[in-house]
């Protein structure tokens, strides 16, 4: 599972500026693209643990790395940034079931 880690910090870094600024600009736009990269995991047989693991990566990188762009993200970083490992992980699992939930 290191290298589904090491795609994921890879696939983070190298994000188009342009195509992260247009999913990141819509907060609709953004949950359809988690949904559809969760889709995909989940046709690769990756449980919801590692789903969740995965999907803290990505909230701990925009958290540190990227300025809110609506009230949603905001909200969600603020969330991220005041709670502790267990309650982002937590937090993590809950962004799983919202996207979903939208898919």
């Amino acid at each position: 599972m290191e290298n589904v880690d090491k795609k994921v910090e890879d696939k983070l870094k190298n994000f188009d500026d342009e195509k992260k600024e247009d999913i990141l600009a819509n907060f609709e736009k953004f949950k359809s693209y988690l949904g559809s990269k969760v889709e995909i995991g989940e046709k690769m047989g990756l449980s919801e643990e590692r789903l969740a693991q995965i999907t803290e990566k990505v909230a701990g990188y925009l958290a540190k790395n990227e300025d809110p762009k609506n009230r949603e993200e905001y909200v969600l970083q603020e969330l991220w940034k005041v709670g502790d490992k267990e309650e982002q992980h937590m937090l993590a699992h809950m962004l799983l079931k919202m996207v979903r939930k939208d898919s």
